[in-house]
């Protein structure tokens, strides 16, 4: 879901060391940055005392958790869930629900589930710029301390040119993305390697007792850290979300041979450091650092957390489109920022609302580990939502037994609920922030949803029948004007407004009439055998259903020129697009509350014109308004 650089376009299947640089630089930003506060948070003011027994027993949990949660769940059990191709929580939220076809009540369950892992997505793109540059800027205070009360301003300044610099498009600097993300993870193992050398007797981590032992002697508070731990593991979503871009084998074999031991290597030579000397609890990474490379490594460290910011941003409007086009978002301009590649795109208004937000967290939380609580939030509710969706696929897809998808699922939600419950303890001193978000979010995608339902219902209402419209034209031709015209309509069994408008204002019909429904399929892109559904319902009427895969833009004439409507070619310069814009009232009518009614009535006001979206040309379009109450 996020930015692919021109090299990803290679197949699934096809394996090229360059395709693998690649996704070193877009699949593991966030999770190759963590190291700068995961541990930090672990043994920080909120954290555990550095004891040796302590940090051997974080180190456990970070290593199994690693390789539990990363290697076994993400890369070998999520990425088999893949939808055509496509990954992430959207194409997860299709393929579960065309899963359950015809259980209603199960559809809705998973709606609902898909929609509030979508929501703590938003959540997830807002907190992962704000944490991952703050946290690369802390570097400034331990390398001058004079210099902390300017963390914050050039965390802003950076922050501010990353925005202002979407608009541009990822193209270019995609390129050189996988080259600096190989640099850092290659200097951060090196870094924790020399650091581990001193002390390998941290190698005893390895041996999950340790970690029982932790939880055992620290209780309660062992089981507060988990919140901490569960930061090693940011990231791990984007390792599903961008298999459409890379495909599965770059993905594992870059995670497995060069991210994994990179990470492993600098977590323990931050514990091995940690036991020599406990006061580095304060920030272990950089105080690991020599101090000559100290101003090098922040430079660095400020590159891989604008990479990892820059991932995450482009998988927020990757996955707004495919919400848009599911009809779970109001339509938004969406610029393309590539002619090579379809799935970088730039979202104006999702980039400014991402920006205020961001710059909220970053001004009012002030520091990485005031904000590494609300990152934990978001992080491990996305992963719980994530593991439920998939094992649904894995049972009604799939075809697994029913015992081995329980015992599967007892194991991976016991971890989830675990890190999901730890998290929760922090939930006013941060938490708070992505789950207030994503109610918020959540609210606007079911508001629309629903007020599109209770939209179609009140124009259903009012409809007349298609057939008895056509049979009543053949037995009473009005008058005939040359050329064909286009009715868009979300309902093919009823005459569009626009059409009955038309008629009786103009008292006329055109010699070729088409009534066009466009549909969003459950897959990324539809078949070519599946794109068309034409019906000739009588002389010069036809109906079409224009079908889309989710990941599509919806041209419309594009679409219909491929078409052959009794023998002729379909022809957009003797064409006239015919629409109904809706002027919408809230009103007390029962379906949604006042309140959601009038938020609806906002959202389709402010909502890019039915036009646009469709990329239908102003000098052939016709609109004609009506008004509706819901």
């Amino acid at each position: 879901m996020s930015v692919t650089p021109a090299t990803a376009a290679a197949g699934p299947d096809r394996f090229r060391a360059g395709l693998l640089i690649a996704a070193i630089g877009i699949v593991f930003g966030d999770i190759a940055t963590s190291p700068l506060y995961a541990m930090q948070e672990a043994f920080g003011v909120h954290g555990v005392r550095p004891t040796p027994e302590n940090v051997l027993g974080v180190l456990s949990l970070v290593f199994w958790s690693l390789i539990g949660v990363v290697s076994l769940k993400y890369v070998f059990f999520i990425m088999r869930a893949d939808n055509k191709g496509e990954g992430g929580i959207m194409a997860l939220l299709a393929l579960a629900q065309r899963a359950v076809r015809g259980d209603r009540r199960s559809s809705r369950l998973i709606v609902a589930l898909g929609l509030a892992g979508a929501a703590l997505f938003f959540g997830d793109g807002v907190i992962t710029p704000a944490i991952s540059v703050l946290s690369a800027v802390e570097g400034v205070g331990v390398a001058a301390p004079s210099l902390k009360d300017y963390i914050v301003p050039i965390t802003v300044g950076i922050l501010i040119g990353l925005f202002l610099f979407q608009r541009h498009g990822t193209a270019v600097v995609g390129k050189i993305f996988g080259p600096v993300m190989l640099v850092w993870l290659i200097s951060i193992g090196l870094l924790g390697g020399f650091t581990l050398a001193s002390n390998l007797d941290v190698l005893a981590a390895l041996n999950p007792v340790h970690a029982v032992e932790f939880m055992a002697r620290n209780g309660f508070r062992g089981f507060a850290t988990l919140g901490a731990v569960v930061l090693v593991l940011t990231g791990a979503e984007a390792l599903y979300a961008d298999m459409g871009h890379f495909g599965p084998k770059p993905i594992r074999l870059s995670w497995s041979l060069v991210v994994l031991p990179a990470l492993l290597l600098n977590y323990f030579g931050q514990g091995a450091l940690l036991i020599g000397n406990p006061e580095s609890a304060s920030n272990p990474f950089y105080l690991m650092v020599p101090r000559d490379l100290l101003y090098p490594m922040i430079g660095l460290a400020a590159a891989a957390t604008v990479i990892a910011s820059q991932a995450i941003i482009s998988g927020v409007y990757s996955m707004t489109r495919e919400a848009i086009h599911l009809g779970y978002l109001p339509r938004m301009r969406v610029v393309h920022t590539s002619e090579e590649t379809r799935g970088q795109v730039y979202l104006p208004g999702i980039n400014a609302f991402l920006f205020v937000m961001v710059m909220a967290a970053v001004v009012g939380f002030g520091s990485a580990a005031r904000l590494a609580a609300a990152f934990g939030i978001a992080v491990s509710g996305t992963m719980l939502i994530t593991t439920v969706l998939a094992l649904v696929v894995a049972h009604r897809v799939w075809r697994w037994r029913l015992p081995a998808v329980l015992a599967l699922g007892v194991v991976m939600l016991t971890v989830d609920l675990a890190f999901l419950g730890a998290n929760l303890l922090k939930f006013k001193d941060g938490g708070w922030f992505p789950v207030v978000l994503g109610i918020a979010i959540l609210i606007v995608m079911t508001t629309w949803r629903r007020g599109r339902q209770l939209l179609q219902q009140q124009i259903r209402k009012t409809d007349l029948p298609l057939a008895d419209f056509v049979a009543s034209m053949a037995a009473h031709p009005p008058h005939r004007v040359q050329g064909t015209a286009v009715f868009l309509t979300s309902d093919l069994a009823g005459v569009p407004h626009a059409l009955l408008h038309n008629l009786k204002h103009n008292q006329v019909l055109h010699e070729r009439n088409v009534i066009v429904n466009v549909e969003t399929l459950d897959t990324p892109e539809s078949e070519p055998s599946e794109r068309y559904g034409v019906v000739v319902l009588g002389p010069a009427f036809y109906t079409v259903s224009l079908r889309f895969g989710f990941a599509e833009d919806a041209d419309v004439p594009t679409a219909l020129e491929g078409l052959r409507l009794a023998g002729e070619d379909f022809d957009c310069m003797r064409t006239t697009f015919f629409l109904s814009r809706e002027t919408i009232v809230a009103t007390d009518r029962p379906g949604m509350s006042l309140w959601r009614d009038k938020l609806f009535v906002y959202l389709a006001r402010n909502a890019l014109p039915a036009t646009a979206h469709f990329q239908i040309p102003g000098n052939r379009l016709v609109e004609l308004g009506t008004r509706i109450e819901i």
